[in-house]
């Protein structure tokens, strides 16, 4: 996916290329999460490519669906934080914040909701998905229902030119460039055009859950945590799907739609083999032995357990460390809130502008209607 490079000036202040990303903060964040974009931020941030990123912890977002259990929300906002900083996430680099501590985002929703209409939320197939999954049939929060224009008010609200993201998010991104481009085309050039950016590794696009489902989901209970301990990772890659095929070890087995070697393309690299598998030298020999048959699934869940138990050891160690200075986080997020703030407040000062409901501020709006009533 190609990025936006391009500078633009908007509110007297010089903008160049920005990241906006963040996450729901329902539960802890699992492996899925991490290939799926919070790898790459990491990545991102310290490329030196961008100059300013932002990532959210949308509690908001989160509330949409589970306003009858604020506390569930609440709680997991330390959890999120200290999942991001394990990964790598440096305050000193990025600017971490929480989502309705920026009241400005509400604000730019309001105006946005003005510019999409009800069937066009209606064929949103992301929100149609998690409809369906939360079994919220004719019962909608109106909310969750409208969350791609919250999101939208999100990417806006920090003139984001590129939203790192999984694939599931591709129509989300997509509504916010058609709010964007209805809002521009109504109102004059006033927001940035943002693109999404994918996972490079087509197996990172949606890691599937141990069970084989389609979507790693923590209501689904087949995640694999990021601060899982090593053993609750062995077990649970231990009773992951495979081929259901493949009963004996001389059986061919089929890689197509199995869990295992889906997980091995997301986080296997060559030196992995040397380490922990000397036979092969690589995934493609190891994929070409199981799909001729004599491997059995339980070496290859064994080699699985080996790669993923190096990627995830260090983050585990990292979270074990921050968490005993817990003050110290919810400081993080409330200096990164600030500036978050003082950001949106530029972008809504611009769209106020732009809409033309800066009464107080419009000298000659003032001027012109003195004049008017003068005469009259």
């Amino acid at each position: 996916m190609r990025m936006l490079c391009a500078v633009r000036r908007l509110g007297g202040s010089t903008l160049g290329k920005i990241i906006l990303t963040g996450d729901r903060p329902t539960g802890r964040l699992h492996v899925g999460h991490y290939v799926g974009s919070l790898r790459r931020r990491v990545e991102l941030q310290n490329s030196g490519e961008y100059d300013k990123i932002y990532i959210m912890i949308a509690d908001a977002q989160a509330l949409t669906d589970n306003a009858d259990n604020p506390e569930k929300v609440r709680q997991n906002i330390i959890e999120v934080a200290l999942d991001y900083l394990s990964c790598g996430l440096d305050p000193s680099k990025s600017t971490l914040f929480i989502q309705s501590q920026v009241p400005q985002l509400c604000e730019l929703t309001t105006y946005y909701m003005n510019l999409v209409t009800v069937s066009r939320l209606q064929r949103n197939p992301t929100v149609k998905s998690e409809i369906q999954m939360r079994n919220f049939e004719a019962s909608i929060p109106v909310g969750f229902f409208t969350y791609p224009i919250s999101q939208a008010s999100d990417i806006t609200a920090f003139q984001a030119t590129t939203v790192p993201a999984g694939e599931d998010q591709m129509p989300m991104v997509e509504q916010t460039r058609e709010i964007v481009h209805k809002f521009n085309s109504v109102y004059g050039e006033t927001l940035t055009m943002p693109q999404i950016l994918l996972p490079d590794n087509q197996a990172c696009m949606r890691l599937p859950g141990i069970d084989g489902k389609a979507k790693m989901s923590k209501s689904l209970g087949n995640c694999i945590y990021l601060s899982d301990e090593p053993e609750e990772v062995r077990k649970k890659i231990m009773s992951m799907y495979t081929d259901p095929d493949h009963i004996r070890v001389q059986d061919p087995g089929k890689i197509e739609g199995n869990t295992v070697f889906t997980y091995l393309d997301a986080f296997c690299k060559p030196e992995h083999f040397e380490r922990y598998w000397p036979e092969y030298a690589n995934l493609d020999e190891l994929k070409a032995h199981y799909q001729r048959g004599g491997l059995g699934d339980v070496k290859v869940k064994k080699f699985l357990n080996n790669v993923l138990q190096e990627e995830l050891e260090p983050i585990r160690q990292r979270r074990k460390e921050l968490q005993k200075d817990i003050p110290a986080i919810y400081e993080i997020l409330k200096e990164g809130s600030a500036k978050a703030r003082e950001v949106a407040a530029q972008t809504l000062h611009d769209v106020r502008d732009a809409m033309k409901i800066n009464y107080f501020d419009d000298v000659d709006l003032i001027a012109s209607q003195s004049e008017k009533f003068r005469q009259d």
